[in-house]
């Protein structure tokens, strides 16, 4: 699926527009952040099923209830935020453990010599790939967020800081914390490797 990248002012006018009816607008915005906000679920829970039923059923109701939606200045804060209210109250419901799932890095294709190197290579990347989800998994929730909103939204700490609602020192304690703790765990399964 394409990944799409809108300004503050892009998402902006979208938003405004699917607000006035503009099916077009909300089917833009849909492509735009539903893997993103899949992403995100993850963070909280490993089933993909209720997962893909928690966005489904908020893009319903933000079509449903369109013309009274307000103002935002973000639409990406203002979905990840939806979205994590709606999985929580339903993994509440349900009274399940949730964990962290797999989630995908981006994998940058080295030029190699051989089929061999060309194995060899992807085996090395799946088992980091592997180890870092592992020490992702490991981590407290609250750190286990931070590192996602940094590195797989790419949020500054101020963005973080506001999105989570804690004061900007919490972000970097959480950030360097919890990469701290995959620091020790990566290199301790290396050596044991």
């Amino acid at each position: 699926m394409p990944r799409f990248h809108l300004t503050t002012q892009e998402e902006v006018t979208l938003w405004n527009q699917f607000r006035q009816d503009d099916e077009a607008s909300f089917a833009k915005l849909y492509q735009c952040y539903v893997q993103l906000l899949y992403n995100y679920c993850t963070q909280f829970s490993a089933d993909k099923a209720l997962i893909k039923d928690c966005i489904h059923d908020l893009f319903v109701e933000l079509w449903q209830h369109r013309r009274t939606l307000g103002d935002t200045t973000s639409v990406r804060y203002y979905l990840m935020a939806s979205i994590k209210r709606k999985l929580v109250r339903h993994l509440n419901a349900q009274q399940k453990n949730t964990s962290s799932e797999e989630i995908p890095l981006e994998y940058h294709h080295l030029y190699t010599a051989s089929a061999e190197s060309y194995v060899i290579a992807q085996e090395e990347y799946l088992q980091t790939n592997r180890n870092l989800n592992e020490a992702m998994e490991r981590l407290p929730r609250r750190q286990r967020e931070a590192i996602f909103l940094k590195f797989y939204v790419n949020m500054t700490n101020e963005e973080i800081s506001n999105f989570m609602k804690i004061n900007i020192q919490s972000v970097y304690n959480l950030v360097f914390g919890a990469l701290n703790s995959m620091k020790k765990q990566l290199t301790v399964e290396h050596v044991i490797v």
